[in-house]
C-alpha cells in the first residue's frame, strides 16, 4: 500500500455524523421505528423481517403483507406521497427476490411481499401517524383482488 493524501471529506463527514449521534437522534428515530412496527403488525396476515429492538437498525422496517405483492402496496403508499421500497436495500435494482430476505428463511413469494419503509432524524410521528392510517386501507383493498389466498 502506497501512502497518500488522507481522505479529508470522509473524515470531516464522520466527525459530523459522530456530533449528530450524540445529540439522541437514534433514540427519536428508534422510537419511531418502534411505533410504526407495532402499527404494521396489527394488520393480519403481516411478519417482520429481521431482529426486534436493539438489534434492529434504527432506521429500518422491513414488513412482508402475505398474499399482496410490495410493488403494489408501494404503489398505492406513492399516490399518498409515502415514499418505500420493496424488498431489501442490497437488491433495490432487481426483479428477483431479495438475496437478504431468502438468507434470513424467508421464501420468494414472501420476499416478494415485503415492503421496507426507511426512517430519518427528519421524519415526524405525524408522518409515522398517517402511514398507520393509509396502510390498513391498502393491504385490505389489495388483499380483495388479490388472486393469492
Amino acid at each position: 500500500m502506497r501512502s497518500g493524501t488522507e481522505n479529508i471529506p470522509g473524515i470531516v463527514g464522520f466527525a459530523q455524523s459522530v456530533k449528530l449521534a450524540k445529540l439522541g437522534y437514534l433514540k427519536q428515530i428508534e422510537k419511531l421505528r418502534d411505533k410504526l412496527i407495532e402499527g404494521i403488525l396489527k394488520i393480519p396476515n403481516t411478519k417482520l423481517n429481521g431482529a426486534k429492538g436493539e438489534r434492529r437498525l434504527c432506521n429500518n422496517v422491513n414488513i412482508s403483507f402475505m398474499n399482496i405483492e410490495g410493488e403494489a402496496i408501494g404503489g398505492y403508499l406513492d399516490a399518498y406521497g409515502i415514499a418505500s421500497s420493496t424488498g431489501s436495500a442490497c437488491s433495490s435494482h432487481s426483479l428477483e427476490p431479495s438475496h437478504v430476505l431468502k438468507a434470513i428463511g424467508l421464501s420468494d413469494i414472501q420476499a416478494n411481499s415485503s415492503l421496507r419503509l426507511s426512517l430519518s432524524r427528519e421524519n415526524t410521528e405525524e408522518e409515522v401517524d398517517k402511514v398507520l392510517e393509509v396502510l390498513p386501507k391498502i393491504a385490505e383493498k389489495l388483499r380483495k383482488i388479490s388472486p393469492f389466498k
